[in-house]
């Protein structure tokens, strides 16, 4: 008589390695990582943008007007003035008064964004048109000019803004 395992064991077996393979997958959560990483990825864009317009900024004894970065009015019930940064109408171009002097390339949303190629890589030819889907926005005081700027498309609930 030869030994081999029953239809019944193996269809144990089987289930078994399927109840574990479901935890190892839940406990790594491969969504959840890869949102993580695409809003740490937005922190560091948003951080680099800023980086560049407070150079300019520098540079040009103080003023950012030349950016066309818009106005907060500061009301809350009028909704926020902020604008996506980017080549289309009613957003604002600042890529050529920045790249590549004061930053590299302008980055793009991992998710949201699309450069003249299409991939979302960053916008290094500020003749093609490009979305960064990155939004800014400057305060309303004239003494201490504060400048957000914001990743509206952030994952996971995030709220992903920074102000300098």
């Amino acid at each position: 008589m030869k030994k081999a395992f029953t239809l019944i064991e193996l269809l144990v077996v089987i289930g078994v390695l399927a109840i574990l393979l479901t935890i190892t997958l839940i406990a790594i959560n491969p969504a959840r990582q890869f949102a993580q990483s695409n809003n740490t990825r937005r922190r560091s864009d948003i951080n680099a943008m800023l980086n560049a317009i407070h150079q300019y900024s520098v540079d040009n004894r103080g003023t950012i007007t030349p950016l066309g970065i818009p106005v907060d009015d500061g009301d809350p019930l009028n909704g926020s003035e902020a604008l996506v940064i980017g080549s289309g109408v009613g957003q604002v171009d600042i890529c050529a008064l920045l790249v590549p002097t004061y930053i590299s390339a302008l980055p793009v949303d991992p998710q949201d964004g699309s450069s003249s190629d299409g991939n979302g890589a960053p916008v290094s030819d500020c003749t093609q048109a490009y979305d960064t889907a990155y939004t800014v926005v400057q305060s309303a005081v004239a003494t201490n000019i504060r400048i957000t700027v914001a990743a509206p498309g952030a994952e996971i609930a995030e709220i992903i803004t920074v102000t300098r």
